[in-house]
């Protein structure tokens, strides 16, 4: 019997889907309830990065639509502000994980002899 052939996934889908999911860490990302004070250290830096470039990306996207016609204006709005409204959602969470175990690690005192 001949093997089914999968659809090829569209990347503008995944891309959807992977940014819409809090839950979704990078590659590489370990679990923030187990990780070292360096690991989340570096893990909120990069969500720091993310989410700065994500906001700058909405402002400039925003800056571009002033310019638009008002057909233009709303079917950016419908369509591309929504996407990156939500993959910026997505890092300012995975952020808050990261910064969460940061502030845990950082109240641990280690017990004086």
């Amino acid at each position: 019997m001949p093997e089914k052939s999968h659809p090829r996934l569209r990347p503008d889908v995944v891309a959807a889907k992977r940014g819409g999911n809090w839950n979704q860490g990078m590659d590489g990302e370990g679990t923030p309830g187990t990780a070292s004070l360096e690991e989340a250290t570096y893990w909120a830096g990069i969500y720091t990065e993310i989410l700065t470039m994500e906001e700058q990306v909405l402002e400039r996207v925003r800056q571009l639509m002033s310019m638009q016609s008002r057909q233009v204006q709303e079917e950016v709005e419908l369509t591309n502000v929504p996407v990156i409204v939500a993959q910026a959602q997505r890092f300012r969470q995975r952020l808050s994980y990261w910064s969460d175990r940061i502030i845990e690690l950082e109240s641990e005192v280690p017990a004086e002899t």
